[in-house]
């Protein structure tokens, strides 16, 4: 009983940062050093698909590749760079199942990104869905586990059982744009196909590489009646 006492308390008062297992001198279980290494991103960025630029100089606006293809979904924000503690982070919480990640995790995709995004405009939260073999050997969908701690937060309710992935696709790590959009394509469809008519729909997903997941989900989600489908991930790759 008391291991277990201390084990509860350890996680609802952590001593140790939860990124770098170093004294705690922060809050939400992260050190003030690791939160100060992320690079957090911010404009200019392209108002579709949340590209930073490079250049720091000018507005936000629609980038090239956002201009000559098409999205499914309004516009997608990350909360930073896919580089450093968060990608080491990111990394615990999928692959070595540190689930305690899943709170500060999802506290920055709320303080650093959903201020910016219109909350009480969405109907449901919905988490990119893992296919049924993989959620069996990762044991938990990271997503899923985002969205409940952001849910919490914004009082949006979470919806993870209409929207499903029935198709098994190669892993997309060692493909190109194109060849990542051919893998997705068909790979999800809708339990119950009026499940969501006339909602807007926020999805969820830890990182944002290519695009080709969130985005073949905002074709199933609109071919489905949804009233709009907007992204937001912890993570860009650029």
């Amino acid at each position: 009983m008391a291991q277990l006492i201390d084990t509860l308390l350890d996680f609802l008062f952590p001593t140790k940062c939860l990124f770098c297992e170093t004294d705690l001198i922060g809050t939400q279980g992260i050190c003030e050093s690791c939160r100060s290494s992320i690079k957090f991103i911010s404009s200019p960025f392209c108002l579709r698909c949340g590209v930073p630029f490079n250049s720091k100089i000018g507005r936000d606006h629609i980038c090239g590749t956002c201009l000559t293809s098409k999205k499914y979904f309004t516009k997608a924000r990350a909360v930073g760079f896919y580089e450093g503690i968060l990608q080491k982070a990111i990394h615990r919480f999928k692959y070595s199942k540190k689930t305690v990640l899943a709170n500060p995790l999802s506290a920055f995709i709320i303080d650093y990104n959903l201020d910016s995004m219109d909350l009480e405009s969405y109907d449901f939260l919905v988490p990119v869905p893992l296919h049924f073999k993989r959620l069996k050997e990762r044991g938990f969908n990271q997503a899923l586990s985002l969205a409940r701690h952001i849910s919490k937060r914004s009082g949006i309710p979470v919806d993870y059982l209409n929207l499903r992935r029935i198709r098994w696709e190669a892993p997309q790590i060692n493909l190109s744009k194109k060849e990542r959009a051919q893998n997705v394509k068909g790979a999800f469809s809708l339990h119950k196909k009026n499940g969501f008519k006339d909602k807007n729909i926020l999805l969820i997903d830890d990182v944002y590489t290519s695009g080709a997941t969130v985005n073949e989900c905002a074709r199933v989600l609109l071919k489905a009646g949804t009233a709009g489908v907007d992204v937001v991930t912890l993570c860009r790759a650029v």
